[in-house]
């Protein structure tokens, strides 16, 4: 997730859903006990002790260590890989040259491959305000965090392993945490969100400590793609045209999972036709509840629902409101379609809201925004505001991504600190400002249009999970077919799952098979 995901303060009906979404439930729950593996994974390690900070910092970014090195030997896929493991921070500076963050990553690199066709993939988590712990231990690092089989949302005892489906074998990798989370620390906390916690602020420090590493390590002319999950799909983007605009980096490729493209199609509570991009996310959950989402004719299944949803379902929304015996067939093919109880579809007038307890609650159980078909025992049966109802996911299992990157980056990265790792921080997202230059809200979808035309080679890659609520697959579909130019370079890819769909094997293998194809040159 999480894949935290977007709150917007100026809108508390965005502001509840975000907190629910990966990406992103105010109510967060104390993390869960990490538990180690019962044996260590195959790795070699060579470790070089960290040191104290030899910059004079000061306060939290002062107990951070210099950069540790570890060396490695793991097996992907049955190919032997030898990489080396560098765990530290990049100092930003102000135009004064005063440091203004210790901005934290971790850089995974092959021994021995040409620097010139070797690609390398910065990548950076959601929320705003989430760590990129998500995506390194659940999609892509060497490692990743198992859940229990059959019990998704156990993450008490989720466990630590070699990561089959890393994405090492094709690209190098640079995990990077945005200012105020993970380890990722403002020197002036006090100055931290103007400086950092906005649109536009945000993508400036995220590509500035791209191009620093870039520029450190040899890699300037690299083969270079960005990887964003939830608001980490905002972030590429605005991070893509900061890059170019600011250090004259152009990317090779974007890969975006469950990604938010643009607030506007979020906001359920004040958009119909946001409603109807959430709609086929509930009927694939539906479907698969009731066991009728079959590989073979998911595609056909899903076509059809976002065809209703963009069709007679949004056209209904937007004319003037059934009533008497039309608005009971409205409200009933939408319960059909959603697998909603349909006094909870007459409730809403048709526009169930995905964060809302009701319609998160059915017959004991309390599913989560993030993944319609997984769910935990309803704490509030009888009913409860929204803003008390917990997310599984966020306050839930979720969490576990946080105590098991701390025992991760002590025992195998040989990366310690005092600093508890920020692994989803209300605090950034409550501050962060959604404001462009000079307008009320920014928009990404007219950045990410100039970008393909600017960039005639840009390719865009997309993946999505069937049952997320938070991002829902409809809005990446519908965003590909409204450009007008290098649509036939953006490629869709839909999985089993939910917004971390890499939770499933299954799914998280499919999406390292189709990552390995776009990055094959």
């Amino acid at each position: 997730m999480i894949k935290p995901f977007l709150l917007c303060k100026h809108t508390r009906r965005l502001q509840n859903r975000a907190a629910l979404a990966f990406a992103t439930a105010l109510c967060l729950s104390a993390a869960p006990v990490y538990a180690a593996p019962s044996t260590p994974p195959t790795t070699t390690t060579h470790p070089e002790a960290p040191k104290a900070a030899t910059t004079p910092f000061t306060g939290a970014a002062a107990l951070l260590p210099d950069d540790a090195v570890t060396h490695h030997t793991d097996t992907f896929s049955g190919h032997k890989l030898t990489y080396t493991a560098r765990a530290g921070t990049l100092v930003l500076r102000d135009d004064a040259g005063k440091p203004t963050a210790r901005m934290f990553y971790v850089a995974y690199t092959q021994d021995g491959a040409d620097p010139a066709k070797r690609p390398v993939s910065y990548f950076f988590n959601g929320g705003p305000g989430g760590a990129t712990a998500y995506l390194h231990l659940g999609a892509a690092g060497p490692t990743a965090l198992t859940f229990p089989a059959g019990n998704p949302t156990d993450g008490a005892n989720a466990r630590l392993g070699i990561n089959p489906d890393s994405w090492l074998p094709d690209t190098d990798m640079v995990f990077i945490d945005a200012p105020g989370t993970g380890w990722s620390t403002p020197t002036d906390p006090k100055t931290a969100d103007k400086t950092f916690y906005g649109v536009k602020q945000d993508a400036r420090a995220f590509a500035k400590t791209i191009q620093l590493w870039a520029d450190t390590n040899g890699r300037l002319t690299s083969p270079r793609y960005l990887v964003g999950e939830s608001y980490g799909g905002i972030r590429a983007i605005e991070v893509a045209e900061s890059l170019a605009r600011q250090q004259n980096l152009m990317v090779n490729g974007i890969i975006m999972i469950s990604p938010a493209l643009d607030m506007g199609l979020l906001d359920t509570g004040n958009s119909i036709l946001a409603s109807a991009l959430t709609l086929p996310s509930f009927e694939a959950a539906k479907l698969a509840m009731q066991h009728k989402l079959a590989p073979e004719t998911a595609a056909h299944q899903l076509d059809e629902a976002y065809h209703y949803a963009l069709g007679p379902y949004l056209s209904t929304l937007a004319n003037t409101p059934p009533t008497g015996d039309a608005a009971r067939d409205f409200y009933e093919e939408v319960a059909t379609h959603t697998g909603l109880p349909q006094d909870v579809i007459t409730k809403e007038r048709g526009q169930p809201q995905p964060m809302a307890h009701d319609v998160r609650s059915r017959d004991g159980r309390l599913y989560t925004l993030y993944d319609a078909t997984v769910s935990i025992a309803d704490p509030f049966p009888e009913g409860v505001d929204n803003g008390d109802s917990p997310d599984p996911t966020l306050s839930g299992f979720g969490r576990a991504y946080g105590s098991a990157f701390e025992s991760y980056a002590a025992k195998t990265l040989n990366y310690r600190t005092d600093l508890s790792y920020e692994l989803l921080s209300m605090k950034v997202n409550a501050a962060w400002d959604f404001r462009g230059d000079g307008e009320p809200m920014a928009h990404q979808i007219p950045i990410l249009r100039r970008l393909l035309a600017l960039n005639p080679t840009l390719r865009i890659f997309i993946a999505n999970g069937y049952y997320d609520l938070a991002c829902p697959f409809a809005s990446a579909r519908w965003v590909a077919e409204h450009i007008p130019v290098g649509r036939n370079r953006i490629g869709l890819h839909t999985y089993p799952g939910g917004h971390m769909l890499y939770t499933r094997p299954d799914s998280r293998a499919a999406l390292a098979r189709d990552v390995k194809a776009f990055l094959a040159p």
